[in-house]
């Protein structure tokens, strides 16, 4: 490949500051930049449809101090000597589900996640969608397992014990004269892309399912298999039936460096000790790209990108029950994509969004006023009726996407032991099944590993009184009293659910982590009358002051000291 046209493109943006080299069969960039979007721009212009070609972006930018990784207070020797059969790094959706899958076979498994908590990062800060895939081409990792993917969640969510909803997808066009250019299209993703259910509806069918649609929707293309999960509760269930296999977690645990021996990873250091993986699996997300580094083996740069997303109140998801967004509406300000969509989420509230804007800053979750104005503007196009005043609580994740916007899923180019689950941002919640079955079969067949025959798939979340009969929840509570004690009244969570959750594989009794895992907080007062009560429940739980409990990380007190008596 040559890289004369890449740098008459760039000359022609930048001038002389920003070069193009091939070297590797990558592209590797270089000079300085002050303004993070040109970053970004060089990037893309640099980025080529050879899924093999990746660019590598070693541009300076001069705008901003260097971002440094957040890390875990923790600083022991927990780990240390352990040598795993397989080091995964990072809990989020692809650590989680690779680390669900490898348990099938007889290996010793051990996960890392630097933050308190699994799900902390782009998978429990997204919209859950199951996408059907309606805007992918073939010829990409996204196509390639999008449609296998989408069609296992209904077994994968029974097995895993998680919400799981078909809710169904319309883009919507307030032009009619736009119906046959899109009905080819509908018909290209059906017949040649594999879409198989994507479809044609008119405005007034689609009106009639939902009422709240704008009447100047004229017509959507239609794709029924779009679905919702939660995503954080996914993220959980797929660890918690890892460790019930024989895998191993171990949250608060940040890898700082390896070493290298003949092409191979022989030491990995973290904050709790040196271990010696005979193979690592690389999934760690926006932080993906330095690990990489690490093991000798970059080919890729991930840029991040923010997303922000409104829930709002179980009323306003009680208007509108499937997922939908207008095409073609502008959202003002410059982002990435056009402002998302409006979504039922799995609990039945209703969620708005995301954006998208490029950031240098791969961690800062921060939410701006801006980010939900430019989504609700693009979005009461789509519901009229929808109003910021119905917001209970909004969000904001860092996807890890590469240059070339598709997933790298690949054995190590330099270094022999290693495998990269990388890039993976929309749709990687909805692949993430089918992609870890093969990272499994790949890494097992490379150990030599055998078939664990005592593998169990199935794993049991803590009752959900919620969504009981009356019948059920009084015979649930007079096996066990503590069920009838109700301590969030907004999401009707029991004292019996929280000490659940606290019981639970992977337990992390914090609140921010018995929220998580049954809702405690979730609702309209967010956590205002039960919050409390949570905490002084997980102070008798772990048999410590209220001092020590802690909000999520190691960081986030709650209380700082005792006021009673005037002192």
């Amino acid at each position: 490949m040559k890289t004369e046209s890449i740098n008459r493109k760039l000359q022609k943006k930048f001038g002389d500051r920003v070069k193009a080299e091939l070297r590797d069969n990558c592209i590797y960039l270089s000079g300085a930049l002050d303004s993070w979007d040109d970053v970004v721009e060089a990037g893309m212009t640099a980025a080529t449809k050879n899924s093999r070609c990746h660019v590598v972006n070693d541009i300076v930018f001069t705008g901003a101090e260097p971002e440094p990784m957040h890390m875990p207070s923790i600083k022991d020797e927990a780990l240390e000597g352990d040598s795993p059969d397989v080091l995964i790094i990072g809990g989020g959706i692809s650590g989680s589900s690779v680390a669900r899958e490898l348990s099938r076979y007889k290996l010793d498994i051990l996960l890392l996640e630097k933050e308190a908590d699994l799900s902390l990062g782009a998978s429990g800060r997204n919209d859950g969608e199951v996408h059907p895939g309606v805007d992918l081409s073939k010829g990409s990792l996204k196509h390639k397992y999008i449609r296998r993917a989408n069609h296992m969640y209904e077994g994968l969510c029974r097995d895993l014990d998680v919400p799981f909803k078909r809710l169904g997808q319309y883009a919507c066009f307030t032009h009619k004269s736009w119906l046959p250019f899109v009905w080819l299209y509908a018909m290209k993703r059906r017949y040649i892309d594999g879409i198989e259910d994507t479809c044609i509806e008119m405005g007034d069918a689609v009106r009639k399912k939902e009422p709240a649609i704008s009447p100047d929707v004229a017509f959507a293309l239609s794709s029924p298999s779009s679905g919702t999960v939660s995503p954080y509760n996914l993220v959980i269930a797929y660890a918690e039936n890892a460790v019930h296999n024989g895998a191993r977690v171990s949250l608060n645990t940040a890898v700082t460096g390896m070493k290298l021996d003949g092409g191979r990873i022989v030491d990995v250091y973290t904050n709790r000790g040196t271990l010696h993986p005979r193979m690592v699996i690389n999934c760690a997300g926006v932080y993906a790209d330095k690990i990489a580094e690490m093991a000798g083996d970059r080919f890729f740069t991930i840029h991040p990108r923010r997303g922000t997303n409104s829930i709002l109140d179980k009323k306003a998801g009680a208007r509108f029950s499937s997922i939908a967004s207008v095409v073609g509406a502008k959202s003002p300000g410059k982002t990435h994509t056009k402002g998302g969509g409006i979504l039922h989420t799995a609990h039945d509230n209703l969620l708005v969004g995301p954006d998208a804007v490029e950031t240098w800053e791969r961690e800062n979750t921060a939410t701006d006023r801006d980010s939900i104005e430019r989504v609700f503007v693009k979005q009461k196009i789509t519901m009229p009726e929808l109003t910021e005043r119905d917001i209970i609580t909004y969000f904001t994740g860092v996807r890890a996407p590469t240059y070339e916007e598709d997933f790298i899923i690949e054995t190590g180019r330099r270094t022999e032991n290693i495998f990269h689950v990388a890039g993976i941002q929309s749709p990687g919640l909805t692949t993430a099944p089918a992609v870890a079955e093969d990272v499994a079969k790949y890494v097992a067949d490379k150990l030599g590993a055998a078939e664990n025959e005592s593998f169990d798939p199935i794993r049991h979340a803590p009752p959900h009184l919620a969504a009981m009969s009356d019948d059920e929840r009084a015979e649930l509570i007079r096996q066990n009293p503590d069920y009838g004690v109700i301590v969030c009244r907004c999401e009707e969570v029991s004292r019996g659910e929280i000490l659940d959750a606290l019981n639970s594989p992977i337990c992390v009794p914090t609140v921010d982590g018995v929220k998580k895992r049954v809702r405690p907080g979730m609702g309209r007062c967010q956590g205002g009358f039960c919050s409390p009560i949570v905490t002084k429940m997980i102070a008798e739980y772990l048999g410590v002051p209220l001092t020590e409990v802690k909000k999520s990380s190691a960081d986030s007190a709650i209380v700082f000291e005792s006021r009673k008596g005037g002192r």
